[in-house]
């Protein structure tokens, strides 16, 4: 009786979305130091202590900041900054060790367990040089700050600067599917049944102070958040803090080779993800006869109630009442006598 019903529940694609910070998590560096801002002059520290101290001295967000200052420098030294260059240096932007072949072997080990994942980048650097890098074509979106261009395809004025609180925003859309940033349908409420992808089936990778609230929205959510530390340095002090405050699911070195714990750990919530969603399944398929049988119910009480009550009631309207109650009953598999 539920064939095609149950045929198409099992059908149903599960999909899960793994999230990244860029700078540090899958690079070594900010991605402006490798190219960007030597090619004006200027060393990285100098760099960013005159962004920072713009940003102090103006109540400027500090991204804001930065993109501000390079477009200074850019002007100071009458090298415009195309789109092209952007794009042009995202591909020398040196990657941890593992992160080329990472995307493909995920893939791999998620399709053998039925599961369909999308990547995304979630970073406060910037879509241009990201969209240049040798993975870009592994990301289903790249949220980042990014400029807006003139007519000649120069960088001219931020038109997207995001933050550790803006980012939350792109785990909402995600989950949602309006994935376009100008989408204002993100703010509808949405029950977790009709989520494109469902919060418990999030992961969020990033390295610092700026990926927390992101961290911290996905694990309550139900997801899985890592943070990851230079396994060069080996500087563990902000992973630590972040498990001990319930942040993050797990810790590793930015390492995403083949026997690496980042991978040890992806296999480990992609398995968990599958037997959730077989239960899910198999429950959504229980459902149906189930929903039926508090329906027949709900035919039972409104016949009490209209025997009870000293409104009347033709004949023909209560047979009708007790022919679809009893319709109800041979759709339910089973004795409920």
């Amino acid at each position: 009786m539920y064939e095609q019903q149950i045929e198409e529940i099992r059908a149903r694609k599960v999909r899960m979305a793994i999230c990244y910070d860029f700078d540090k998590t899958l690079s070594p560096d900010d991605m402006q130091t490798f190219t960007l801002i030597p090619s004006f002059g200027v060393d990285k520290a100098t760099f960013w202590n005159e962004s920072n101290a713009l940003a102090k001295a103006n109540l400027m967000d500090s991204n804001l900041a930065w993109m501000y200052q390079l477009l200074n420098y850019s002007r100071a030294k009458r090298l415009p900054i195309k789109r092209d260059y952007f794009k042009k240096i995202g591909a020398d932007v040196p990657l941890y060790e593992g992160v080329e072949t990472w995307f493909d072997r995920i893939n791999q080990y998620a399709e053998k367990n039925e599961i369909e994942v999308e990547h995304y980048i979630i970073s406060s650097g910037l879509k241009e040089i990201i969209e240049g890098s040798k993975i870009a074509k592994h990301f289903a979106r790249v949220y980042a700050s990014s400029y807006l261009y003139s007519a000649d395809d120069v960088a001219e004025w931020p038109a997207q600067a995001v933050n550790y609180t803006t980012k939350t925003q792109f785990i909402f859309r995600i989950a949602k599917g309006f994935l376009d940033e100008f989408d204002e349908r993100v703010n509808d409420s949405m029950e977790d049944k009709l989520l494109r992808i469902p919060y418990e089936n999030i992961v969020y990778i990033g390295d610092s102070a700026t990926d927390i609230p992101c961290m911290r929205l996905v694990k309550s959510k139900g997801g899985y958040s890592i943070g990851v530390y230079d396994p060069a340095s080996d500087q563990r002090k902000k992973v630590y803090q972040l498990f001990n405050d319930k942040r993050i699911s797990f810790y590793a070195p930015a390492v995403y080779t083949a026997r690496s714990d980042m991978m040890k750990y992806m296999k480990q919530i992609i398995r968990e993800i599958a037997s959730r969603e077989a239960m899910k399944t198999e429950q959504r398929v229980l459902e149906l006869p189930a929903s039926v049988y508090k329906m027949y119910n709900m035919y039972e009480v409104f016949e009490q109630m209209i025997a009870d009550s000293s409104e009347p009631v033709t004949a023909r309207d209560k047979k009708k009442i007790a022919d679809e109650r009893a319709a109800l009953k041979q759709m339910i598999e089973g004795n409920i006598d």
